[in-house]
């Protein structure tokens, strides 16, 4: 198992459920035929995307759902590589059978938390965007402390994001995007490209997702946040 130059260890609590839905028999095919060529693991190609990142722009989306926006994303821009991480298996048998269908060679796959995943599959300064589009918002004060973006989540991304790297942000939870906002005004490393405790007027998702279309179907605002790592 290659080595990284340098691993963190930090104990937090996973931002999603253990329950996986329902799976079809396709998408456990997609699985086990399809992920030799799409799948990175530990010990086998861990160090892929680090060798990639000195040729090409690593582009990563956490929690990708049924990944239309992963698709688009990619198929826009081929020569970009396009990393996704999820842990619920249909969304990610579902991927794959697009992936092939479409003749897609530009994107990786990880199954696994992401907090975990990032010090295991990248190096330091080597992506060049982060995308977490409708993280689940926990909205139960009692839950809070299960979201995925949090002081030491964002740290964690910093980390990783090359100087002028961006993290994009969207979500249709009000309280959520204002604890987000106030959490990236506090990060050193990071600045709201909007201005201070605004919002990006502009969405940066190619593909609406599914909880992107129930937001609005509720009457719900999306509210965009767009997130620059600075040089210093």
């Amino acid at each position: 198992m290659l080595l990284l130059n340098y691993v963190r260890h930090i104990n937090h609590i996973q931002s999603f459920s253990r329950r996986q839905g329902r799976i079809t028999t396709a998408q456990q095919n997609a699985l086990k035929t399809l992920w030799p060529k799409y799948g990175l693991e530990i010990g086998k190609n861990t160090g892929q995307l680090s060798a990639l990142s000195n040729k090409i722009s690593l582009k990563v989306e956490i929690g990708f759902g049924d990944g239309q926006n992963l698709i688009q994303m990619a198929t826009a821009q081929p020569h970009n590589m396009h990393i996704g991480i999820d842990v619920y298996r249909p969304g990610i048998g579902r991927l794959l059978i697009e992936l092939n269908r479409l003749d897609v060679d530009n994107v990786k796959i990880i199954v696994g938390d992401a907090m975990e995943s990032f010090p295991i599959f990248f190096k330091e300064n080597s992506v060049s965007d982060v995308m977490i589009y409708f993280p689940d918002p926990w909205p139960k004060k009692r839950h809070h402390k299960r979201r995925l973006i949090t002081e030491d989540f964002l740290k964690e991304i910093v980390f990783y994001l090359s100087k002028n790297g961006n993290l994009y942000i969207s979500t249709d939870c009000e309280h959520y995007a204002e604890d987000i906002l106030t959490l990236i005004e506090s990060e050193n490393l990071l600045e709201n490209v909007a201005g201070y405790c605004s919002y990006a007027q502009q969405q940066f998702r190619v593909a609406p997702t599914k909880y992107e279309l129930r937001g609005l179907r509720l009457g719900n605002t999306i509210r965009n946040i767009h997130g620059r790592r600075l040089c210093n």
